[in-house]
């Protein structure tokens, strides 16, 4: 490391994603000699008092950050959020249930899929193939009997997003918030479970995070394993098998740093900035194109294309020498997509934005 300090790009990746450099810092600061112990974080026991320690205070403070109240459970889990997929119908409903799912791009595709291996799934609406915008709650038709209704908040590949939060009366409203939790205020009132992967807005890959209504633990169903048996989990305080712990102490540095930087509230206001100015450079452009509505575009991750495809390759290439790291879009829809996670300053979107405006300059033909 020189006297400058490290050399970092800006990472623009969808996840694994960009992290804080002052949580990456901290956390090799104390890499091998973690609060004295001679030991690393990673080999502690996840059982001693000292990680227990940071296992409560990194949900203390998600619990601050997000308003959860009492009367929702936070679990701690591996898998990723894809496992997620599985696990909720096994834990909210019994065989041959009915379960609501709204459709609006890849993975609430993959979620719909999974979740068919166990429910009937009634898909409640759907945003159409490419999808460029939401249904709105008007669109959506709802079971009467429905166990939940399932919908993912933001699309990382499609760069679609709701505006609005979706109606379910009485059943439980779950959420994929893997790529949106963190990024703005939520009521968590409102919800009957969220989860979230956190390599976008928590930390590593390697862990994911359940907020769950309490009066929904109990109700997996006699085949569930105890390790995705959310009841189960919850009264080990999620120690029922060792977890993630090197991933668990690192969401609980990014949370301490959400809350240095002034909370959910100040981070929803700096993403919205970055969005804004990042699709008004798109927008204001003769060479790039966003498809998304207007009403229905992602704040976390922003997907554009070239009036002429063949520019991609270079485009990619010179953000690259640039410092402008992991631009290109989903090998699923292709293009390219700049995601704008909490960690991504505000100067890294301006650093893009400069770009793209000179390598216009250099190739928009007319």
């Amino acid at each position: 490391m020189s006297a400058a300090g490290p050399m970092r790009v800006h990472n623009f990746s969808p996840g694994p994603a960009t992290l804080p450099l002052e949580v990456l810092e901290q956390a090799r600061d104390e890499l091998l000699d973690w609060r004295h112990s001679g030991m690393s974080v990673m080999e502690v026991s996840h059982r001693g008092k000292a990680f227990m320690q940071v296992a409560a205070e990194a949900e203390t403070d998600l619990r601050d950050l997000l308003g959860i109240p009492p009367s929702h459970a936070v679990l701690f889990l591996q898998g990723g959020a894809t496992a997620q997929f599985s696990f909720v119908p096994l834990n909210l409903t019994a065989a041959g249930a009915t379960v609501d799912y709204i459709d609006t791009g890849h993975w609430s595709r993959k979620a719909i899929a999974e979740a068919r291996r166990f429910c009937r799934v009634n898909v409640a609406a759907e945003a159409g193939s490419p999808p460029v915008r939401v249904p709105r709650q008007e669109e959506l038709r709802l079971s009467p009997d429905a166990a939940y209704l399932h919908y993912t908040p933001n699309e990382t590949i499609g760069g679609v997003e709701f505006g609005y939060l979706p109606q379910s009366g009485a059943v439980p409203l779950v959420a994929d918030m893997s790529s949106s939790i963190l990024s703005e205020p939520v009521d968590v009132r409102r919800f009957g479970l969220i989860y979230a992967g956190a390599q976008k807005n928590i930390g590593p890959s390697g862990l994911t995070v359940v907020i769950v209504r309490r009066d929904l633990l109990g109700r997996a169903r006699p085949g569930c394993p105890a390790v995705f048996d959310y009841a189960a989990v919850e009264a080990e305080h999620s120690l029922l098998n060792t977890p993630p712990t090197f991933a668990w102490y690192l969401a609980g540095l990014v949370f301490k740093w959400l809350k240095a930087q002034g909370g959910v509230a100040a981070m929803g206001e700096r993403n919205r900035l970055k969005s804004a100015r990042l699709y008004a450079a798109i927008d204001g452009s003769r060479l790039y194109r966003n498809p998304v509505a207007p009403d229905a575009r992602s704040r976390m991750n922003v997907v554009f294309t070239l009036a002429d495809p063949a520019l991609e390759g270079p485009f990619l290439e010179q953000a690259a020498a640039a410092g402008l790291q992991n631009l290109k879009g989903h090998r699923a829809v292709g293009g390219l997509r700049a995601s704008l996670y909490n960690a991504m300053p505000l100067a890294g979107v301006e650093a893009l934005i400069e770009f793209m405006r000179d390598f216009e300059r250099r190739h928009a033909k007319g």
